[in-house]
């Protein structure tokens, strides 16, 4: 029996930052918060409720909709903030705000959750987790 042996070079690895990491998380994030949002407006009674003026049990108005635009822009920034700032800060506010995001994702669950909405606040959980996990295990200068 003739073997061969093929020799393959191995592929090409290169180590990507914790910055890089962090900030792909956040627009992995923004994807899944953006769709969960974007197929909730399939779900029966959610366009009678908005043309009511009503969402979930909130009246809609200026200062609702300046707080939700508020809380979606803070995982928006957090994508460039991840690369911008200083390593120390950078780490904390990674931390804190994943931390802050967690019950605020779960809360959509609150009332009538469909199937996508569990699968997707899990998801931004697992994801919010990671955010935390690499923000806590920040590499060091002498490692």
């Amino acid at each position: 029996m003739n073997t061969q042996k093929t020799t393959q070079k191995p592929l090409e690895e290169f180590k990507v930052s914790v910055r890089l990491k962090l900030a792909a998380l956040w627009v992995s994030f923004m994807f899944l918060y953006i769709y969960v949002d974007y197929f909730h407006l399939f779900m029966p009674g959610t366009l009678e409720d908005m043309l009511a003026g009503k969402v979930f049990t909130f009246k809609v108005s200026q200062t609702f909709l300046l707080i939700v635009l508020a809380a979606a822009a803070i995982p928006v920034l957090m994508i460039f903030l991840s690369l911008a700032l200083p390593a120390k800060i950078n780490r904390l506010t990674n931390i804190i705000v994943a931390l802050i995001h967690i019950p605020y994702m779960l809360f959509n669950l609150a009332g009538e959750a469909w199937i996508h909405m569990v699968l997707g606040a899990v998801l931004e959980v697992i994801l919010l987790g990671l955010i935390i996990r690499y923000a806590w295990k920040w590499p060091r200068m002498d490692e």
